[in-house]
């Protein structure tokens, strides 16, 4: 018999198996997605318990790049100034060496004698061999013959009290092992200084620098821009996290056990804040008083990753390549070479077609769980489309957090509580020196003028140490 035609009212077969039919047809489509929501579920399960933000470590190896010829010749382009090296002048330079400037010289071939033709100059760029020097400093006490009393000589070399290493050292091995992230045994090497020596220094400095975090702390709460990310660290041999709390000008890093909204809570403190803090999706920023910016990249690495997983899926693919550009360019947004006047109103029209993308009904489950982000958590995501200063990403916490990361590689974490609570003060010290240093002044050698003020004054004012914020 035919099939029935509701339409026409002709009846090639029952009606009662038509409408079977389109019964089955019904659970055959939700059976398909109920598959992808599996499917979804396990892969949620296998990132992680922390979903995208899987550890480097843990990541697939990638595939080799691939050696197929690319038609784009390689090479500057024709008439490019170029960027090689370059010389330098003899007032540039810190030493000058001249050769061939030894009077009475004689023509090695005939004896007559030589007159200068031509000065050739090299610039060469090269670096005195650290090199660990013993001091031994013989004071002289003298007494007067008339009243009996000491004078006692200053002393011409600055060393903090009770130090058996002078400050150019001291600034070195910190700089070396907290901001460069150079292992203690290979410090060890190169200044001929015990691991255990080395330690006993930095707590030793880190007591005195640690009055610095409660300062920093209160400053970093009234910045009108705020970032927070977390890292892996191991204590002892136990898990735990470092924490990173950073602005333009202010790095604050804390060695912790615990995950938990405490430590955000113990940064931020109780009262409300104006600024905005910018983040990932971690719940545990959520109950923080102040705006919450969400991170727009770990959402486009998300969105990406459901286009990879689904790449079956023809209305996943849709709905990804549509996506994908309005999230991309909101983060490029903020550095565009355009006005204020240009950027607010391109992130309007951003943002208004990003939630008309994320209100569309896809008809897909895996796409409407990423759609219920942008729709639940409308309240987190817009906050750069009134203030030009708050980026939509959190890639400053992400970059600022790697030497973290390197460090864990390459140490494995903090022996006791002790060496963890003196990296926290330590970094956080270094890290906000370094980003209000004027340009070209190294860290050593503003560490090195903070180590001689302590010496010279032990009582000094700790914050006027650091260079000015502004």
């Amino acid at each position: 018999m035919g099939k029935f035609n509701p339409t026409s009212g002709e009846i090639g077969c029952c009606k009662g198996c038509y409408e079977k039919q389109l019964k089955i047809d019904r659970l055959e489509d939700q059976v398909t997605q109920l598959k992808a929501k599996i499917a979804y579920q396990k892969k949620k399960q296998c990132d992680g318990l922390f979903g995208s933000n899987t550890p480097s470590a843990k990541l697939p190896v990638k595939a080799n790049v691939s050696t197929t010829d690319t038609k784009k010749k390689s090479g500057a382009k024709d008439g490019h100034a170029g960027h090689g090296r370059h010389g330098f002048t003899a007032e540039e330079a810190d030493e000058i060496i001249d050769e061939g400037v030894e009077p009475g010289e004689a023509c090695e071939y005939c004896g007559g004698t030589l007159e200068l033709k031509e000065i050739r100059q090299r610039s060469i760029l090269d670096m005195t061999i650290t090199a660990l020097r013993k001091i031994l400093i013989r004071r002289h006490i003298k007494r007067c013959k008339c009243c009996k009393k000491q004078a006692r000589p200053r002393t011409k070399m600055v060393v903090l009290p009770q130090h058996q290493y002078g400050n150019a050292l001291i600034a070195q091995a910190l700089t070396n092992h907290y901001d460069h992230g150079i292992p203690l045994r290979r410090i060890e090497k190169i200044i001929d200084i015990s691991p255990g020596a080395l330690m006993k220094i930095f707590h030793r400095i880190g007591v005195q620098f640690s009055p610095l975090i409660s300062i920093l702390e209160e400053e970093y709460r009234l910045e009108a821009v705020i970032q927070a990310d977390e890292t892996g660290w191991r204590t002892e041999g136990k898990n735990g996290y470092v924490w990173l709390f950073c602005s333009d000008t202010i790095s604050l890093f804390y060695v912790e056990n615990t995950r938990s909204s405490q430590i955000p809570r113990g940064v931020l403190g109780d009262l409300p804040l104006l600024g905005v803090l910018v983040v990932d999706r971690y719940a545990g920023y959520n109950r923080m008083l102040i705006k919450i910016q969400y991170c727009f990249a770990h959402l486009l690495r998300e969105l990406i990753a459901l286009g990879k997983e689904f790449h079956d899926y023809p209305a996943v693919q849709v709905f990804v390549s549509q996506g994908a550009p309005l999230l991309a360019k909101a983060m490029t947004l903020q550095k565009a070479a355009i006005t204020d006047a240009e950027y607010y109103e391109q992130a309007k029209v951003t943002k208004q077609t990003i939630q008309s993308l994320m209100a569309s009904n896809t008809g897909q489950i895996v796409t409407q769980a990423f759609q219920s982000i942008f729709i639940e958590q409308e309240h987190r995501l817009y906050h750069w489309v009134d203030d030009r200063r708050v980026p939509s990403h959190n890639n400053r916490s992400e970059r600022e957090v790697r030497p973290v990361v390197l460090a864990r590689k390459v140490s494995f974490g903090s022996q006791s509580e002790q060496g963890a609570k003196t990296r926290s003060i330590l970094m956080s010290v270094l890290h906000t020196a370094k980003k209000r240093l004027p340009k070209g002044q190294s860290l050593q050698a503003w560490l090195l003028q903070a180590l001689n003020a302590l010496a010279i004054n032990p009582k000094i004012d700790i914050m006027s140490l650091l260079p000015n914020s502004s």
